[in-house]
């Protein structure tokens, strides 16, 4: 064992001020009291006169009676009242060292300690001792070496027990690392990568027997400082490796491809400067812990560039479905319960999209998960292309949205979230929630599965083409192109899956029917990104349409809901080709739209919105902005350079409240717009999915008439879509069940809500509606435009646009 000795205050220490500060009396103006924090006036003759005796010299008793004894003497009941208010405002102590001049050396060490534990909001001489005798287990994994930690917990006035250097325990000797870990009050652990195989045992030890443990790395040009990891009360390492991993995918998909497990190996790349900051940082941090300093901060990450001294805190999240300190059955039973919705009262009603909090709520609730080291989202940041006023947020690399390969991601697989709004604070919850929403949805093997048959399952289980909606010449057609060069072309939600067999097992999960008040099963792997698949077979491909995080399950139910009748309407204008009405723009009198026309204009752009309302009755309009110099008109135009293509963008919204689904459909707009405004002479988009980048380059308004208004049809405004406002968002998903329940159709549930995140999500499934991907099996696509007398007979298979939906 060994341990530095500390010169502590005597018993004999009385009433003063405390150790941190220093005292200075100005006749006539007040006591000034000056510490690390700033300075603390106190003003009054009585304080004046009572300021030189709290020196720490007496007790209370001898301090009222020489403060009676004063010429003139200071009455005892008001100095007693006095010392009290001094006390409870955390300026006095009743353990003060005796003062010293300021030019004294003697203890120096040990008095600034004692004002560095006041500062930290301890009593200095009590912190101290606590210090003095608790005891610090050290282990040291990788190349960190034991004797340069050793000599700074020493210095932090730490006893450190006698311990093996490198930490590692086999057999029998893993009782002895427990009753190690229990003898310490803290356990100090340093190590090269905080996913080192070897810290899944060293937690395993703290949590046996208890005991909190700190963790830090000292190599690498960033430090990497904390958290604190108290069994039971905060997370443990495995809670804290799961988001590492998720934030370090480039690196375990490399490792998998080279056959490994384990991190990834970095190049030694350290000063020792830096590193030996990071040692003593640590060491700084035990001693608080068991000084007794508590904040909320102990539990999170901090990590410190060395190159540029810029810090930063990084929240470590318990997941209480952690299999090893938590609940790993709470994912499945909040699956498998019934869907109740609840009362919620709207706090929005106007643009803030009626929901049951406000955006700076949302932002406040779950701004934590965002970090590049422990988040579930790794940034928010502005697209820094084009105008401010476009409010284009992105939230980084989505690790829960990994392609399986690369020919995914050349295909144009996603693997990023972003967000709208009409203002900046729309725009980041927007891109926030859509990445926690995405990281839900991600298989993660806690969700509750069924394995059988579909034949097994009986009428409880859904075929999965109900919802996926394939043609069977599609299937015929992928069939004989899907290995065909260039086939990736049609983006990955445009490519088909394999046939099910009803005889085949597969997984299956439950959700729930709104409609029918009971559970039904559809295949995991059309619910979960990347859930397990028959082997050399993709059956299902989970996709985000309908898939929505919100302030609450019903706000998430109704949002994924609106997008599922947003795409629905889309597929039947895109693929029918429809000629639709325009809406008028002015007849909203909104400044916002008005702002967003001006910006346009100003950008070179044409601005026009079409309504694509089908029969559920639900606004829904499609956006658009094309280049105003190009007219896309081959007969008008005046030169070759005026017919070429126009850098269409379009965006889409949907929502009960016209004016909500007008602004949605132009902000989405807004978020499209960033990849044409480099491209002045056709070239250089800021994308690089084949399909977009065919449109960007080929699709005009001449050639692409249906992006026009019907010029025969009347202007829509927004007297044509009455709207009765309600309070409850409850109130609204029960609508919408009897809304969907007048035509034939079923509303599901799955509550992919994950208890580490807290946010809401939902995924809404309703069979028949289309997603506005190419999926052209028989039913609506084809019968309501004539229902509704927009065509007079069934667009034929053969006659659909051939261009699939790309967005």
């Amino acid at each position: 064992m060994e341990h530095r000795t500390l010169s502590l205050p005597s018993a004999a220490a009385g009433v003063g001020f405390k150790p941190h500060l220093r005292v200075e009396t100005v006749p006539g103006e007040g006591v000034y009291l000056i510490s690390a924090h700033g300075v603390t006036v106190l003003r009054g003759t009585l304080i004046a006169t009572l300021a030189p005796l709290l020196d720490g010299s007496r007790d209370r008793e001898r301090l009222l009676a020489d403060a009676a004894a004063l010429r003139p003497a200071l009455d005892p009941e008001r100095t007693d009242e006095v010392l009290t208010r001094l006390s409870r405002a955390g300026l006095l102590t009743d353990t003060a060292p005796p003062r010293r001049p300021l030019s004294s050396t003697s203890s120096t060490c040990d008095a600034a300690e004692l004002a560095y534990w006041e500062l930290a909001g301890l009593d200095g001489p009590k912190a101290a001792r606590t210090v003095a005798a608790a005891s610090v287990r050290l282990l040291c994994l990788g190349s960190t070496r034991r004797d340069e930690v050793l000599t700074a917990l020493l210095a932090a006035g730490l006893t450190v027990l006698a311990e093996d250097a490198s930490g590692e325990q086999s057999g029998t000797a893993a009782a002895a690392g427990a009753a190690a870990a229990a003898a310490a009050e803290l356990t100090v652990v340093a190590c090269d990568d905080y996913l080192d195989a070897g810290l899944a045992r060293i937690d395993a030890e703290q949590r046996a027997a208890g005991r909190p443990w700190l963790l830090f790395k000292p190599s690498g040009p960033s430090c990497w400082i904390g958290p604190v990891l108290v069994p039971q009360q905060n997370a443990c390492w495995h809670c804290m490796a799961h988001r590492l991993r998720l934030n370090r995918q480039p690196e375990t998909r490399l490792q998998q491809l080279l056959g490994r497990s384990g991190p990834v190996p970095h190049p030694p790349s350290a000063h020792p400067a830096g590193a030996a900051a990071a040692v003593h940082l640590a060491a700084l941090e035990a001693a608080k812990w068991l000084g007794g300093v508590r904040t909320p901060h102990q539990a999170d990450l901090v990590t410190l560039d060395t190159t540029t001294l810029e810090s930063r805190r990084h929240t470590v999240v318990r997941r209480p479905q952690c299999p090893c300190c938590g609940n790993p059955t709470l994912v499945a039973d909040r699956v498998t319960a019934p869907v109740v919705p609840l009362s919620r009262p709207k706090v929005t009603l106007d643009g803030g999209d009626h929901r049951s909090a406000s955006p700076q709520q949302v932002l406040d609730a779950y701004g934590h998960l965002v970090s590049p080291v422990t988040g579930a989202v790794r940034e928010l940041r502005r697209d820094s292309r084009g105008p401010a006023f476009l409010n284009c947020y992105r939230a980084g690399d989505n690790p829960a949205s990994v392609a399986r390969d690369h020919a995914a991601v050349r295909a144009g697989l996603r693997t990023w979230s972003s967000g709208k709004g009409a203002t900046p604070l729309h725009a980041k919850v927007s891109a926030l929630c859509e990445a926690l929403e995405r990281h839900s949805g991600h298989y993660q093997g806690d969700e509750p599965v069924v394995r059988a048959s579909l034949r097994e399952l009986g009428p409880d289980a859904l075929h999965p083409d109900v919802v996926q909606l394939f043609h069977p010449r599609q299937v015929v057609e992928w069939y004989a192109e899907r290995n065909r060069p260039g086939a990736a072309a049609r983006g990955v939600f445009n490519q088909l899956c394999d046939p099910v067999d009803e005889e085949e097992q597969l997984d299956w999960t439950p959700v729930w029917s709104l409609t029918e008040q009971r559970r039904r099963l559809l295949p995991t792997a059309l619910l979960y990104y990347r859930a397990p698949q028959p082997p050399g077979r993709v059956v299902c491909q989970a996709t985000s349409n309908g898939t929505a995080a919100g302030s609450s399950l019903e706000d998430a139910i109704l949002q994924g809901f609106l997008e599922l009748v947003e795409r629905d309407s889309v597929a039947l204008w895109w693929y029918n080709r429809l000629r639709r009405p325009a809406v008028d723009l002015a007849a909203y009198t909104d400044p916002w739209i008005a702002e967003h026309l001006t910006v346009h204009r100003d950008m070179g752009r044409t601005v026009w919105v079409l309504d694509l309302t089908a029969d559920l009755g639900i606004p829904v309009f499609a956006a658009f902005s094309a280049r105003a110099d190009r007219t896309g008109d081959s007969a008008q135009a005046a030169s070759p350079q005026a017919a070429s293509p126009q850098d269409i963008v379009m965006g889409f919204g949907a929502h009960f409240d016209s004016r909500v689904a007008l602004r949605r459909a132009l902000s989405e707009s807004n978020q499209m717009l960033p990849a044409v405004l480099d491209a002045k002479d056709g070239s250089g988009y800021g994308c690089d999915d084949p399909v977009t980048l065919d449109w960007f380059r080929n699709a005009t308004t001449e050639n692409q008439p249906y992006l026009l208004p019907d010029p025969a049809a009347p202007t829509r405004a927004p007297a044509d879509f009455p709207y009765r406002p309600r309070a409850d968002l409850r109130d609204d998903v029960l609508d919408v069940v009897e809304l969907l329940r007048g035509h034939g159709l079923e509303l599901l549930v799955l509550d992919q809500t994950r208890p580490d995140l807290g946010i809401p999500v939902a995924k809404v499934i309703v069979p028949g509606l289309r997603p506005f991907w190419a999926r052209f099996a028989a039913g609506r696509l084809y019968d309501v435009p004539v229902r509704l007398g927009w065509l007079k007979a069934p667009t034929r298979y053969e006659d659909l646009n051939p261009i699939p939906f790309f967005l």
